[in-house]
């Protein structure tokens, strides 16, 4: 990848990455600091924070046919969850995030793995819409049903919803609470979306295309190194926070 690397996928990381860290600062000062922000708990701040994981779940799905060390990749992914997860606990449980956005890529990364071959049988065209309405099918899972936003096709067995590794799955149990919260359903459906749409644009021939070296720099720095930003920005915000508003 860092051969051909291209840029334009940095670039939106990158900004992606900025917008994160300035929800999270946002989250902060209303859950934590007391902010009353009405809009923080609006729909449209919903959208906003949808729009990141989104863009982030989909875009590391379609980065996964350029990685090469996808087993080492998908455990240090992992293995950053498990971090945010242990910290967490360690020094505010109350706002713990337990099965968060880096696990689930984790998980992602190393279902692929065995499942490559498998998905790559498909017609790249029908196999990102199935997987996209699947995605679009499996989004309420966590509420207890399957179905297109409000409406319920199937409802699921409460016995289902039991403990951890069902939440993990995507069944939360009663009680459960993370603050970010991404379960193996129904975020797999969207990493394998991003899959599909990188072997079309490889059908196609667009890579040929100019505007995938399209760069700027300073969000281009950013997405290179998404990783470790992702594990120091709430440390460093919170940092910062409790300096000058304590």
């Amino acid at each position: 990848m860092k051969k051909n690397r291209l840029n334009l996928l940095d670039t939106i990381r990158g900004i992606m990455l900025v917008s994160m860290i300035i929800y999270h600062a946002a989250w902060n000062m209303v859950y934590i600091y007391g902010m009353d922000w009405a809009w923080y708990r609006s729909y449209g701040a919903y959208l906003w924070q949808q729009s990141i994981c989104w863009t982030f779940i989909l875009l590391s799905g379609f980065c996964f046919p350029l990685g090469k060390r996808h087993l080492k990749s998908g455990l240090m992914v992992f293995g950053g969850g498990l971090v945010v997860t242990a910290v967490t606990l360690l020094v505010m449980p109350e706002n713990r995030v337990v099965f968060g956005v880096l696990t689930c890529i984790g998980s992602c990364l190393v279902i692929l793995i065995f499942a490559e071959k498998v998905l790559q049988k498909i017609p790249a065209e029908a196999g990102m819409v199935i997987s996209f309405l699947l995605f679009l099918f499996f989004k309420n899972i966590n509420n207890g049903y399957l179905g297109f936003g409000e409406l319920r096709i199937l409802e699921l067995p409460k016995g289902w919803y039991q403990n951890y590794i069902t939440a993990y799955l995507g069944m939360p149990f009663g009680g459960f609470y993370s603050t970010d919260y991404f379960s193996l359903f129904p975020w797999l459906f969207l990493f394998i979306t991003g899959f599909y749409l990188y072997k079309i644009v490889e059908k196609h021939q667009m890579f040929q295309k100019e505007f995938w070296q399209i760069s700027i720099p300073a969000f281009s720095f950013l997405g290179r190194y998404s990783l470790l930003i992702y594990l120091l920005h709430q440390p460093v915000i919170y940092a910062l926070q409790e300096l000058f508003l304590s």
